[in-house]
């Protein structure tokens, strides 16, 4: 991996938070060579902590637990809530209070750089047949896109007002291969999501900068040319899974899977109570 050249010359405090999810699992060790300690958060408690590791259970929604969370820290990934389509008010406490409350620690805390894990849920509802960089409009596929637009809007303000740099990376479709046709477009890999995170802890001027997560795939929906800054350089291709893929059935021609860059997300819902 060619994450960075200095992976020990500049140890930070770092908070995970969402270490007990699928990504957060994955990073909790990718990451160990970049942070002097990391302090591991998730609404259920994470593996016991090892050699640097703290744990620390929160709730998100809790404004005074997340704001204890964050005290000390000299950067935060961002990574906690909930990662799938969900009703509104599931998403409400985790998602959008819970980043706000995210920032507002920060804020209070001096801490000065934020990675958020946005998602391309936030422009889901573009056609696959369209490539978007990061100043196209936000189109939003569902509560959970919504969630990820908002705290794409707080990244913003809080640089704006407070001075807090943020990279939001939209993360594409993070597994160890894709599942299907649609993430031969979406694949991003752990070694290549780490790159990122990397590349975002150590730029010297971030601001907010959006970047979508992708690998190196082979095509495309959604041009990174607004975030060259980062150096990013992605080592890994969808490319060499993609005969196994193709070994599936053809979706049909109006699944949303081979329509919109948000795939199935776009026709999740509504969620009514019965």
């Amino acid at each position: 991996m060619t994450a960075s050249s200095n992976a020990t010359a500049s140890p930070r405090r770092i908070l995970l938070t969402g270490a007990a999810g699928g990504l957060g699992k994955v990073l909790r060790q990718t990451l160990k060579p970049y942070a002097s300690l990391l302090r591991l958060s998730d609404i259920v408690e994470p593996q016991a902590p090892g050699e640097n590791e703290e744990v620390v259970v929160c709730d998100l929604a809790d404004k005074a637990a997340v704001d204890q969370m964050v005290k000390g820290m000299d950067a935060i990934l961002h990574f906690g809530g909930v990662s799938v389509e969900r009703p509104f008010e599931e998403i409400l406490g985790p998602n959008i209070s819970g980043t706000y409350h995210i920032y507002e620690a920060a804020r209070r805390h001096k801490v000065g750089r934020v990675i958020f894990a946005s998602s391309n849920h936030v422009i889901g509802f573009y056609k696959q047949t369209e490539t978007i960089d990061a100043l196209a409009p936000r189109r939003p596929d569902g509560y959970y896109g919504l969630s990820k637009s908002y705290g794409e809007d707080l990244a913003t303000f809080y640089f704006d007002r407070y001075g807090i740099e943020t990279l939001s990376i939209r993360i594409g479709s993070s597994f160890p291969e894709p599942q299907n046709r649609r993430m031969l477009s979406t694949w991003l890999s752990y070694d290549d999501l780490t790159q990122l995170i990397v590349k975002g802890l150590d730029a010297p001027e971030l601001g907010h900068t959006v970047v979508f997560g992708m690998s190196d795939n082979p095509h495309v929906w959604w041009d990174n040319r607004l975030a060259a800054h980062l150096g990013y350089e992605p080592q890994d291709s969808s490319e060499r899974f993609r005969a196994k893929v193709e070994e599936q059935p053809q979706p049909a021609a109006d699944d949303p899977a081979a329509l919109y860059h948000g795939g199935a997300f776009v026709a999740q819902g509504p969620f009514e109570e019965v």
